[in-house]
């Protein structure tokens, strides 16, 4: 779930959408894959560059996703609710089934730009996971996950606003209530040998 999005906004326009008071660092622009360094936007408005997803000695593999039912629940979130974070986005990607076959599907609002996602920092490690939840009516054909896509900036202050407590901060991790535009790659033909 969420093992890939993108973010191919300019730094002025993620200063201008999020109001940081502390621009990105030069990001690469495109795709971000598991433990690549990308932008995340902390409390005070100041964006970090964080590398995407946690270390646990209980899994070689880095904890990307966060179950937003079950953060309060288990011990490895527990203790980086009081560090919440943004992550800006422009789509994000998953990989519906058919047989043998997957296609890549990117999933954004319709308006095009920088967007958020809810997301759990740990700032001593300088990294960050994505919060998922259950899937919007758009999203179910394509997977039965999503990132917690937060509603606008209003959504985006209570994230980030530390004086709420969690289980406040946490009503806005909900499906995404709005349009969704989903758009499948058609996987390329299989290629024919050569008859001479």
């Amino acid at each position: 779930m969420c093992a890939r999005y993108d973010l191919t906004s300019s730094t002025i326009r993620l200063v201008e959408r999020f109001g940081l008071t502390v621009p990105p660092e030069v990001i690469r622009k495109g795709e971000v894959r598991p433990t690549d360094a990308a932008p995340i936007i902390a409390p005070d408005r100041k964006a970090r560059m964080f590398r995407w997803g946690l270390t646990v000695d209980w899994d070689p593999k880095p904890l990307i996703n966060a179950r937003a039912e079950s953060l309060e629940e288990k011990a490895t979130f527990r203790p980086l609710l009081p560090f919440r974070c943004l992550v800006p986005v422009d789509g994000w990607y998953e990989w519906r089934k058919e047989g043998a076959t997957r296609f890549k599907t990117r999933i954004a609002p319709p308006e095009d730009g920088p967007f958020a996602l809810a997301g759990l920092a740990d700032p001593d490690r300088a990294l960050f996971t994505v919060i998922t939840c259950a899937p919007a009516p758009s999203v179910a054909p394509v997977h039965s996950r999503m990132p917690v896509l937060l509603a606008g900036p209003e959504a985006e202050a209570r994230w980030l606003d530390m004086s709420l407590d969690f289980s406040a901060a946490a009503l806005d991790l909900m499906p995404y209530r709005g349009a969704l535009k989903v758009v499948e790659d058609q996987p390329s033909p299989p290629r024919q040998a050569s008859l001479f």
